[in-house]
């Protein structure tokens, strides 16, 4: 059974830096591709950012390319994504997500989540201004 477990969320000033982590079990994932997703209040959860645990591609949304990373550690099961100059507009819940069978476009995940069958259950980032 997979298990996502999200940890490293927390309150920041604007202009700040957090690293949320996502530790993977259960599986072998080195065919999955990951995500992190988030949901903030009163709205409509939304992409983030997405890797294969090859490692080899990695895909940004718009509102976050420049400013976060995604990684993983193999070794540790992890999925990273490293958040730099936060806005008060990133405060959201940050979920971690693993699809077993990835599009060929990680590009595909801006506008669905079909195929992220599993999630872990969210870590609180709060960026004050």
């Amino acid at each position: 059974q997979v298990q996502l477990v999200e940890s490293g969320g927390g309150l920041v000033q604007a202009g700040g830096s957090l690293r949320l982590s996502c530790a993977a079990s259960g599986r072998t994932f080195s065919s999955y591709a990951m995500g992190w997703f988030r949901q903030a209040p009163g709205k409509e959860r939304e992409f983030v950012a997405a890797i294969r645990w090859s490692g080899v591609s990695t895909y940004y949304s718009d509102s976050v390319k420049g400013r976060f990373t995604i990684s993983r550690d193999n070794a540790k099961n992890t999925v990273y994504l490293q958040m730099n100059s936060l806005k008060p507009e990133d405060t959201a819940v940050y979920y971690c997500a693993a699809d077993p069978n990835p599009p060929l476009r990680l590009v595909y995940y801006t506008s669905s989540t079909y195929g992220m069958d599993h999630w872990g259950k969210g870590t609180l980032v709060t960026v004050s201004s």
